[in-house]
Order: structure tokens, then C-alpha cells, then sequence
């Protein structure tokens, strides 16, 4: 007979409490609700965003305990800005772009910009992110990923490409500072309802199909992807690096 029951210390291992969270991408959708979550476990948040309304409803529920940045992620006035940090304990890397369109039809400047957000900049953050880090002998980092990275699409060849990208650099940065205490993984969202995509789902052509790739047959919310960033944040995963969170209803399960 299993007669275990939880207890409080594994439970308490999900508070961030005096935990510094800085997430790029916070303004809008997934990065938001990331930092919502974060500050309700106890984190000190430092939410990033290009938009200062965006930012400032943002830190009207939390007062000081988020913080806000008016910076572009891709600009070396943000990287600078970073480095002056003398603590930083999650990283929540979420800035992404994308621009759905045949591969033969894709020209080159939009190849190049979004690789300088999707890759470049994220791994110009993360590299930030990790000097302090390994300074303090602590850290995950959590890098924004799609379910694409883990599969092929029609219309999102450089976003697929982007994203595997991020799943191998998460990788790598996992087995080179593991040993050094910083744990790095990924979440890797299928569709999410957010301001942006719910024009999408209006077209019943493409919810149809999504929904059809889908086991759980039914779309994703900001919230879902925030508890898995919460739980990769916290010590409950503490033994979690190099790894693939997949928050995508079973899409890749096919």
C-alpha cells in the first residue's frame, strides 16, 4: 500500500521566493502571464518589453516587486544593462518572432531578421544571463522554444529552423554548465490563445486543422505555459537540464 503523502518541504520547493527572474518578452501573451506567475511564487521580476504601456499595467498589480525595462533584447544598450546585474537566479528568454510563408518564397531580409531575434539575441541574452550565473554558482535559464523545434511545418521553415536551434543550444549550454550549477532547458508551446493569434483562430479553417493535430482538442493558454515555466524555475526541477518541456496538448506525440 502506497501511504505517501506530500509534504511541505516538497511543496515549498516551488516558491521563488528571494529569487531574481528577469523575462524578456514580458509586455504581451506568454511572457506576461510568465511574469505574473513568478511574482505570485516570490520572485523579484525584472519584466523586459519594447512597449512602456505595455510595461506599466504591468507592474500596477506588483508595485516594486517587478521591475521594469523599456529595452530592445537584440540591442547592446540591454546586453550592458544586463551585465550590471549583481544577481539573477531564472532567466525566462521569450522574445521570438515569426513570419509564416513558403521557404521558396522567403526573402532574404526576413531570413536575417528573424534569425537576430530568434537565435542571435537569444543567445546573446542567455550568454549574459550565464556569466552571472556561474558567477553565483546557481541559475536556470529558460529559453522559449516551440513545439516546431521538434518537428517540420508547411509556411514555417525558418521558424522551425529558429526554434531547433534553440532545443541543440539549450543542449549544449545544459552539458557545458550543469557542473556548474546552472540548469538550462526549454518550453516548447503548441498554438496559445494570446491577442496576437486569437485573429488566427477565428479563421475556422485553420482552428480546425490545429485542433486536428491536436489529441486534447483544444488550444493552449498563456497559463499553461506559465506553470511550466514556474515549475523549470524552481527547485522542483532541480534535478531537470538539457530537457524539452513539451505544453503542446500531444501534438508531437504523434
Amino acid at each position: 500500500m502506497n501511504n505517501y503523502k506530500p509534504t511541505n518541504k516538497i511543496l515549498d520547493t516551488f516558491s521563488l521566493t528571494g529569487k531574481v527572474a528577469l523575462v524578456t518578452g514580458a509586455g504581451k501573451g506568454i511572457g506576461r502571464a510568465c511574469a505574473y506567475l513568478l511574482a505570485d511564487a516570490g520572485a523579484k521580476v525584472i519584466a523586459v518589453a519594447r512597449t512602456e504601456s505595455d510595461l506599466q499595467s504591468l507592474s500596477q498589480k506588483y508595485g516594486t516587486q517587478i521591475e521594469t525595462w523599456t529595452e530592445d533584447t537584440t540591442s547592446d544598450q540591454f546586453l550592458e544593462r544586463l551585465a550590471q546585474l549583481d544577481k539573477l537566479d531564472v532567466l525566462v528568454n521569450n522574445v521570438g518572432t515569426n513570419k509564416p510563408e513558403l521557404m521558396v518564397d522567403v526573402e532574404a531580409e526576413t531570413l536575417d531578421r528573424v534569425l537576430s531575434i530568434n537565435v542571435r539575441a537569444a543567445f546573446m541574452v542567455a550568454q549574459g544571463a550565464a556569466r552571472i550565473m556561474l558567477n553565483q554558482g546557481s541559475g536556470s535559464i529558460i529559453h522559449m522554444s516551440s513545439q516546431m523545434g521538434h518537428i517540420g511545418a508547411k509556411n514555417r521553415t525558418v521558424y522551425c529552423m529558429t526554434k531547433h536551434a534553440i532545443e541543440g543550444l539549450s543542449k549544449a549550454m545544459a552539458v557545458e554548465m550543469a557542473p556548474d550549477g546552472v540548469r538550462v532547458n526549454c518550453v516548447a508551446p503548441t498554438f496559445i490563445e494570446t491577442t496576437l493569434t486569437k485573429p488566427m483562430f477565428e479563421d475556422e479553417e485553420f482552428k480546425r486543422q490545429a485542433l486536428g493535430h491536436i489529441p486534447m482538442n483544444k488550444i493552449g493558454q498563456v497559463e499553461d505555459v506559465a506553470a511550466a515555466v514556474l515549475y523549470l524555475a524552481s527547485d522542483a526541477s532541480k534535478m531537470v537540464t538539457g530537457d524539452s518541456l513539451k505544453v503542446d496538448g500531444g501534438w508531437t506525440a504523434h
